[in-house]
């Protein structure tokens, strides 16, 4: 058995499913906060160095999945593996956030596109020469990709 037990809470503006940013770079200067829980702050020694941070987080209102689905980005159904979709086995989101501060055990973040009060996970330091190989195929998102910084969620992963 695998468990995990949250270091913290995101909180943001979103506190509905619908309408909301589908990725960071469709939620560009929105701001939020993530309150890293007290027995864990001494973990955030450094990381104030970095501009960007990845925040895995739990989609504590996803229920189920199928493992074909039509995504946000189409209109054809996709295997679920191929998606961002949130409605996954592991209800487990990933998102890379600009870091502005951390005050207090409190990390002041932009381009948030997590709904609020979302329990978090982990943090790790977004490194590009780590975390950003030029990528030499994007499959199904090659000739709909320039779209997500204007798409939004609806009620499809409720």
């Amino acid at each position: 058995m695998i468990e995990f037990a949250p270091i913290g809470i995101v909180h943001s503006p979103f506190t509905e499913l619908e309408d909301m940013p589908i990725q960071p770079k469709g939620a560009v200067g929105i701001k939020g906060t993530v309150e890293v829980f007290e027995s864990f702050t001494e973990g955030l020694k450094d990381l104030e160095g970095f501009s960007h941070i990845i925040l895995l987080y739990h989609f504590h209102r996803s229920r189920g999945y199928n493992l074909t689905v039509v995504p946000f980005l189409d209109t054809r159904p996709r295997g679920l593996f191929a998606t961002r979709a949130p409605k996954r086995p592991n209800a487990i989101g990933l998102s890379i956030v600009q870091l502005d501060k951390i005050e207090e055990g409190v990390l002041h973040i932009q381009n948030v596109d997590i709904l609020d009060s979302t329990p978090l996970l982990d943090i790790k330091p977004y490194v590009p020469e780590f975390d950003a190989p030029a990528a030499k195929r994007t499959g199904w998102l090659e000739k709909v990709k320039k779209t997500v910084s204007s798409r939004r969620s609806d009620d499809r992963f409720k």
